[in-house]
């Protein structure tokens, strides 16, 4: 136990320059109180004391902001930075080294039985806000971009980014032209400009038909009226 400790202290220190001191991150650091409480309340869920585990798991929510359900499973050095509105479903898998901000959801997509969390592989970092949702598997070494939605199996080496999460880069190639988690693409907007653009296009062939009648109605004008002038 001791050791695992040791180890989470040591992950907060690897994952957050602002940690000056063990004193201030035992004492301060909500993540990390909220893991150790899921390790409570995990140990309890599986001896079957269901609901003493939901107690711990819900005093932890109120202390920290986190609600990590006692069902989940959580690997080593798991790190939560600045985790407030984290949420962590109850057959949600991670696996080691994963970091996560705050915001993130892991959950499901409906009322199904069974397995409906996803499962988060090693070495994953989990932007702000993001939303991963179903039972599928985030693969080892990936980045979520923040405010990504993931309706999807993500394979490894992979980075997200969007609603709905589109992958953008894979094994260190651009699948994408770039890269830029501050501009992050927006469905509404490119719908909005393909919708534009459609009615510029309606624009021109109405402009095109209306100058079309105009002349044709003009002809037939002026041939009866140049057939009276010469007849006179």
């Amino acid at each position: 136990m001791f050791k695992k400790i040791k180890s989470d202290i040591r992950t907060v220190f690897e994952n957050d320059p602002a940690a000056r001191g063990v004193f201030e991150v035992v004492f301060t650091y909500s993540g990390l109180h909220a893991v150790w409480a899921h390790r409570i309340a995990h140990a309890l869920f599986k001896r079957r004391w269901y609901s003493l585990a939901r107690m711990i798991s819900q005093f932890s929510r109120f202390m920290t902001g986190i609600e990590i359900h006692p069902g989940a499973k959580i690997g080593e050095r798991f790190f939560i930075d600045h985790g407030m509105g984290v949420v962590i479903g109850e057959t949600c898998e991670i696996g080691d080294n994963v970091v996560i901000y705050q915001g993130v959801t892991l959950g499901g997509t409906g009322k199904e039985k069974g397995k409906r969390h996803p499962t988060i592989g090693s070495n994953v970092v989990i932007g702000s806000g993001a939303k991963v949702l179903g039972s599928f598997t985030i693969g080892e070494n990936s980045n979520i971009g923040s405010n990504a939605v993931v309706l999807r199996e993500v394979p490894p080496n992979s980075t997200v980014v969007g609603n709905p999460g589109k992958i953008v880069k894979q094994n260190g190639e651009r699948i994408r032209d770039r890269l830029d988690h501050t501009n992050l693409p927006d469905p509404i907007v490119d719908t909005l400009r393909s919708m534009q653009k459609e009615i510029d296009e309606l624009r021109r062939e109405l402009a095109q038909k209306t100058d079309q009648t105009a002349a044709s109605d003009a002809e037939r004008i002026e041939v009866p009226l140049q057939r009276d002038l010469q007849k006179r």
